[in-house]
């Protein structure tokens, strides 16, 4: 691994965040060296994460703090933006808004996930009230007075977790950070880099000023075949994204287009990132293994470092590993063992 400076390692609880348990959680995920926590905005499959996120924000001192992640159809835009905003003062500053188009949420709900056209507006208007602006609300001059008297914190930054190239393009055109949700894919995280520096430009902003991060799926333990049963749930999650509700599969490789399309296929949302689910059950070690960062602390040290050497743009890492369940005395193990050997390696 080169001498480039680590990004920040954030750990993702989505969706599985256990009720009653926003402080230990946050405490621990602190104390273990973690830089930063997200929590689902899943209302059927977890607690309300703005809460949460407050209860967090009590609990912590330095460990940032994120939706990962909100949509545009359960939330509005300036409840939302009033809700993080919250947040982001009684932290210190600590706050991140996570937007995506929308998963499970919407899901419960019979909804599939917003369409870019939804999301344009809403990416636009949380940015501008998180500014301080005036955003037009139906003819009415909207904005958030108590946050613009109170304020001195520099603005909270909205990060688009982002799959397809129009989700990225609007990113580059409207975020401050895109957050790649592609798996551990080289190329497939290069070719958004560009493109979303190329919306960015045509925009008419500095490309320079976008942040970029990365979804990763990682679990370390000394039993490679336990860290991929930990991580499968997941691992399903995020793969289903790259093909879901008739997003183009033409680009992706032959095996993986049919592992994708294979998932869309199975998918369970009962059992949504269950390593129990048939949507888990349908991934080989194969896709596993080249989809996420899995084997023991120095194999995923290699791998993830190696990923990083190729994206020295990249200043923030995700790291969604396992679910609460069955499994969850060896999902904490997975965690302990990778914020205790995997991540002080990699910032080294």
């Amino acid at each position: 691994m080169s001498t480039r400076a680590a990004p920040e390692f954030w750990l993702s609880l989505a969706p599985f965040a256990r009720p009653g348990a926003a402080a230990e959680t946050a405490r621990l995920t602190e104390a273990q060296g973690w830089d930063g926590l997200t929590l689902s905005d899943s209302q059927h499959v977890a607690p309300d994460v703005f809460v949460s996120l407050g209860i967090a924000a009590a609990a912590t001192t330095t460990l940032k703090l994120a939706t990962g992640v909100t949509n545009p159809v359960t939330r509005t835009a300036a409840a939302c933006a009033g809700a993080i905003a919250t947040v982001h003062l009684e932290s210190g500053g600590r706050a991140v808004l996570g937007v995506g188009r929308g998963d499970s949420a919407l899901a419960h709900l019979g909804r599939p996930p917003a369409p870019v056209a939804e999301l344009e507006p809403f990416l636009r208007k949380a940015r501008a009230y998180l500014r301080g602006d005036t955003v037009d609300e139906a003819g009415a001059a909207s904005t958030l007075r108590w946050l613009t008297a109170t304020s001195d914190l520099a603005p909270v930054p909205v990060d688009v977790a982002a799959t397809g190239p129009r989700v990225i393009a609007l990113a580059g055109a409207t975020a401050d950070v895109v957050t790649f949700a592609v798996g551990a894919d080289v190329g497939r995280v290069r070719e958004g880099i560009d493109l979303a520096r190329e919306a960015a430009l045509a925009a008419g902003r500095d490309p320079a000023g976008l942040r970029f991060g990365a979804w990763v799926n990682m679990a370390a333990h000394a039993d490679v075949a336990v860290a991929r049963s930990v991580v499968a749930g997941r691992v399903s999650t995020f793969a289903r994204f790259s093909g879901m509700h008739g997003a183009p599969t033409e680009r992706l490789a032959p095996d993986v287009r049919a592992a994708v399309e294979s998932l869309v296929e199975h998918y369970e949302l009962a059992r949504h990132g269950r390593t129990d689910s048939p949507q888990a059950q349908v991934l080989d070690d194969d896709f596993v293994d080249r989809f996420a960062v899995v084997g023991t602390a120095t194999q995923c040290v290699q791998r993830l470092g190696a990923f990083l050497d190729e994206l020295p743009e990249l200043d923030r890492i995700v790291v969604a590993s396992g679910h609460r369940g069955p499994a969850e005395a060896q999902r904490r193990e997975v965690v302990a063992t990778m914020a205790a050997e995997v991540l002080p390696a990699l910032r080294r």
